[in-house]
């Protein structure tokens, strides 16, 4: 069997009970790397708090040379970590129709996600967001524009657009990080982004959350990762209202 277990947003305590019963009785573990980490927690932790042994996976790893997971899963309890919700990544779900091609039984045992602390922590109501995007650190002759595209075609329909920051090996990008390169895309046209939502370590017991303009959030020190960013459409005046209270709004 081949269970996706969700860790949650940030450190050991967020997983849930299921999950932590479906650990005690694998047999072999794995642990998702590359989409999302746990900033309070490290391997390490996790070996000693799950005594047993956890073999660490890249995306080639899931992606591309999945074969060790699934030959593990076929004679035994196989756990496969990730942070967040296991199945927001479309990289798992991909693992998933994988295993049950090869008769390979799975189950999700679901955990806390970004997706829905974007929208308690900022008070963006969940049904007004649309499709959502990332932004990579740009490569050499690779800067992508697709990101600013979805943004500003969902401010066009009035919606709500979570983007995600690029997570690396030996760097995360920050709130700043983020901006600066959505403005760098919107050089030379008439485009503009008025407000912008930073969100810094959610699930942790000090969240940052500030909303305003670029320049604005250029100002607020979001201090370490994970950092996410939300660009709202047009606000409700509740959504308004939270985020002045919890975001420190100034229309």
């Amino acid at each position: 069997m081949l269970i996706f277990v969700g860790l949650g947003l940030y450190d050991l305590d967020d997983i849930s009970i299921k999950g932590l019963r479906a650990i005690e009785q694998a047999d072999t573990i794995f642990l998702e790397s590359y989409t999302s980490i746990l900033m309070g927690a490290n391997p390490d932790l996790m070996r000693e708090l799950y005594k047993k042994p956890i073999i660490i996976l890249k995306r080639q790893d899931v992606e591309q040379y999945p074969e060790p997971i699934l030959t593990a899963a076929k004679s035994g309890n196989v756990v496969f970590l990730t942070g967040g919700d296991p199945m927001v990544s479309t990289t798992h779900a991909d693992l998933r129709i994988r295993a049950k091609e090869q008769d390979i039984q799975t189950k999700i045992i679901h955990g806390s996600s970004i997706v829905s602390a974007v929208c308690g922590l900022s008070g963006l109501q969940n049904y007004r967001f649309g499709k959502s995007c990332s932004i990579p650190y740009p490569a050499k002759n690779w800067f992508p524009k697709t990101p600013l595209d979805t943004i500003l075609s969902n401010i066009q329909q009035n919606l709500h657009t979570t983007v995600y920051l690029d997570i690396q090996e030996n760097r995360f990008m920050t709130v700043h990080e983020g901006i600066d390169l959505l403005e760098k895309l919107m050089e030379g046209s008439s485009d503009t982004i008025p407000l912008y939502v930073g969100i810094a370590r959610a699930g942790s017991d000090n969240p940052i959350v500030a909303a305003g303009s670029s320049t604005q959030l250029k100002h607020i020190d979001f201090g370490p990762p994970l950092h996410i960013l939300v660009i709202p459409g047009t606000l409700h005046e509740i959504e308004e209202e939270y985020l002045k209270i919890f975001a420190g709004y100034e229309p």
